[in-house]
């Protein structure tokens, strides 16, 4: 293996209890009667993409929502939440080539890495959200990352903490090692 490729925020450190949180605040600051405990927010993780979540489950309960708005307070509220900082999980520093490759935004990207002490520079290539146009599980951000780092898919290990991750880790032809985080745990993979 020539190269790690990390597919997500999550991979790095146990984030969803964060989101899930400042999703909280999130609807209390702009009025939306919603509440998401734990086991209502791991069975919404079933789909990424967190507004296309919020539009989804806005459809779903037959609701008008500002879901740009709640979505860009979520961010904000989480990505303060991550400067106090996260542990690594375990197993996650390889040493070797290494990549990021997640659709979410910059703005988290660089929130978890300073949360977990680490840079954009410590990654070979960083992929984020608006680098591709469609998000996981299609394979789009994989096939670039491997394109910005001159490999085949078979030099590569992929690692991610959700099924819509493995899927696209898959569909780019990758090794692919599944590392749930905690509300993924019960995921089918």
């Amino acid at each position: 293996m020539d190269v790690l490729l990390l597919g997500s925020i999550g991979v790095l450190a146990e984030t969803s209890d964060l989101q899930r949180a400042a999703y909280n605040d999130a609807f209390a600051s702009h009025g939306v009667p919603w509440h998401w405990s734990r086991e209502a927010y791991a069975g919404l993780l079933s789909q990424s993409g967190g507004l296309k979540r919020l539009q989804r489950e806005a459809r779903r309960l037959g609701q008008s929502i500002d879901a740009e708005a709640v979505h860009a307070e979520k961010s904000k509220l989480f990505q303060q939440r991550l400067a106090e900082g996260l542990p690594l999980r375990p197993g996650v520093a390889s040493g070797g080539r290494s990549g990021l490759v997640t659709t979410t935004s910059p703005g988290n990207v660089d929130a978890i890495l300073d949360a977990v002490g680490l840079k954009r520079g410590t990654f070979d290539v960083v992929i984020d959200g608006p680098q591709v146009s469609a998000g996981k599980p299609d394979p789009e951000a994989y096939l670039l990352a491997l394109e910005r780092l001159r490999v085949r898919p078979e030099a590569a290990l992929a690692v991610e903490d959700n099924p819509q991750g493995v899927a696209a880790a898959i569909a780019a032809r990758l090794r692919t090692l599944a590392f749930p985080g905690a509300l993924h745990r019960t995921s089918s993979f």
